[in-house]
């Protein structure tokens, strides 16, 4: 068995002015069990240079394209154990596709690909080269999200009849795009976000979290995606009529031209004992609502959460953990069980508590769904059946 050691990763994204690169930067950093060694950050090499320069990287590990950096790595005796990809959508499947053919782990961010034919070619790719996927469904990662799960699963809320997820913001009311705005102008853009913006970028976190929470499937949707912002090329609001396997009802709502909200990501589960809800904007407590009894508020850090919860708690109770902690539960635990298959180790059946490369293909095939929907103005079938 190898002596466990830290884990080495390299970036592709997340140069100069990139937000998420940032962020996945942070979270990879917060358990100090992994090290930032390598990255191709840019399409542009003199600003991947510049990235790799004020990382205070090797400048030798700072590459000019992906394609060289997959390869290199590959070769090295000390090379990344895996790869974080923070790009906009359209580089997703290429960088993913590099690295796991030459067996490095990866940790992408999402949605995973801009078409199902890529995404499940991700999935083959994935099971044939036996490497670990992570996909960033950061929401995943917060333990009040984990404790709705198990609540679930334990039956707390009886047979499930509605779930109601939103996930509304402001930030697209006006045509920032047009405005110099980096962030806006890729998201909105068919090129490099893909066939889809509001339900694409937020839209599928709500998806995931419902289906991650719950465990229903979606069987058909009816779809309104809306352009409300004149001279956008892709959708800003949508709306979606779901009937989940089992017969349960569903509304997914998310919008990017919502005027006043943040990150509004709330969900509501109503079933036949009791109904939950969790709020991200506020995701230390769940709600518990009964219709004999007072509402009951759980809340993180305490001894009576379940141990999906506990694991992903770093500090006592009272002291609020939120984005950034969710966004390294998701990193800690993929790293864990990259680790384990380094070591040649089963990992802990906790740490395999993230999103996979399967979760990614389910997310890319409801966006596209969605977006067929409301072309059609129609019910349309939303059962995936994954790839051979």
């Amino acid at each position: 068995m190898t002596e466990r050691r830290k884990l080495r990763y390299g970036m592709v994204g997340g140069g100069p002015g990139a937000f998420i690169g940032a962020v996945h930067r942070m979270a990879a950093a917060l358990d100090g069990s992994m090290d930032l060694v390598s990255g191709a950050f840019s399409s542009s090499p003199e600003k991947s240079h510049q990235q790799g320069r004020e990382l205070h990287l090797d400048p030798a590990r700072v590459y000019d394209t992906y394609q060289d950096m997959a390869e290199a790595e590959a070769a090295r005796e000390d090379g990344i154990d895996f790869v974080s990809i923070v790009t906009p959508n359209h580089v997703h499947f290429g960088a993913a596709k590099a690295f796991i053919e030459r067996g490095i782990h990866v940790i992408c961010d999402k949605p995973m690909t801009n078409t199902l034919e890529e995404a499940e070619e991700l999935c083959r790719l994935v099971s044939k080269h036996g490497v670990i996927f992570a996909l960033t469904h950061n929401y995943t990662g917060y333990p009040m999200v984990k404790e709705a799960r198990d609540l679930m699963a334990a039956g707390r809320l009886g047979q499930i009849r509605k779930i109601v997820v939103e996930y509304p913001q402001g930030w697209l009311a006006e045509l920032i795009e047009e405005m110099g705005h980096k962030q806006a102008a890729w998201r909105t853009d068919p090129a490099r976000a893909g066939v889809s913006s509001a339900m694409g970028d937020i839209g599928s976190h709500a998806e995931n979290l419902a289906r991650y929470i719950t465990g229903l499937e979606m069987e058909e949707i009816h779809a309104d995606l809306s352009t409300l912002v004149p001279g956008r090329q892709l959708e800003d609001d949508g709306n979606i009529l779901v009937h989940y396997q089992g017969g349960a009802r569903g509304i997914l709502y998310a919008s990017q031209i919502s005027v006043g909200e943040e990150n509004n990501l709330r969900i509501r589960v109503y079933g036949t004992k009791a109904s939950l809800e969790w709020k991200q904007e506020h995701p230390n407590w769940l709600h518990l609502r009964y219709p004999d009894q007072p509402e009951q508020i759980l809340k993180r850090g305490n001894p009576y959460l379940g141990p999906a919860a506990a694991h992903a708690t770093r500090i006592p109770a009272g002291h609020p953990e939120a984005f950034l902690e969710a966004f390294a539960n998701v990193y800690v635990m993929a790293g864990r069980a990259i680790s384990a298959r380094i070591r040649g180790v089963d990992p802990d059946p906790l740490d395999m508590d993230f999103p996979t490369v399967q979760d990614g293909a389910i997310g890319v095939h409801f966006i596209h769904t969605a977006v067929r929907s409301s072309r059609e103005r129609a019910w349309v079938d939303a059962a995936y059946t994954p790839p051979a």
